[in-house]
């Protein structure tokens, strides 16, 4: 497995991992799939804001795909992130997702920034678990902040303080 920057050529790894997600999860608490043009809108929002878009990559073929941006657009949180961390259908438990928060975490300390968000449905155990092996706490839930799939959704705020 490579952990590399993003390319144009691998935004429809991306675009099926995330319409996956969207489509069967409440990972992500959007309702309808991103087209084409909403990945090509999203990764150069990204680019042009000089916030990182990288990839697992196994025999070529995108696994996984992490980013962070802008937590809060207020100059106070100018040294917080929130990030996101995907991996594709059939490829958990294989340590990509751990690769991809390591290099994360790696840029965004690199970069001078002091905190990660990581914002995730309160009953995600999963996602919840992985992001304590790498020292996010609790920070907070917001309750039925979320509507998804016929149910309100509770969000739950993890934080790593970066050292």
């Amino acid at each position: 497995m490579l952990i590399l920057h993003a390319t144009a050529n691998d935004l429809p790894g991306i675009q099926a991992i995330m319409n996956h997600n969207i489509l069967h999860s409440t990972a992500l608490y959007d309702y309808a799939p991103k087209s084409e043009a909403d990945i090509l809108q999203w990764y150069a929002e990204k680019t042009e804001a000089g916030w990182p878009v990288i990839v697992a990559k196994e025999a070529d073929v995108v696994v996984g795909y992490g980013s962070y941006g802008t937590f809060r657009f207020k100059d106070g949180f100018k040294f917080t992130v929130e990030h996101s961390v995907y991996v594709a259908e059939g490829h958990h438990g294989k340590g990509i997702g751990n690769g991809l928060m390591q290099e994360l975490i790696n840029l965004a300390k690199q970069n001078g920034y002091h905190t990660m968000i990581g914002c995730i449905d309160a009953d995600n155990v999963g996602s919840i678990t992985f992001h304590k092996k790498f020292g996010f706490t609790e920070a907070g839930i917001l309750r039925e902040s979320g509507f998804k799939f016929g149910k309100w959704l509770d969000l739950l705020f993890m934080q790593l303080i970066l050292k």
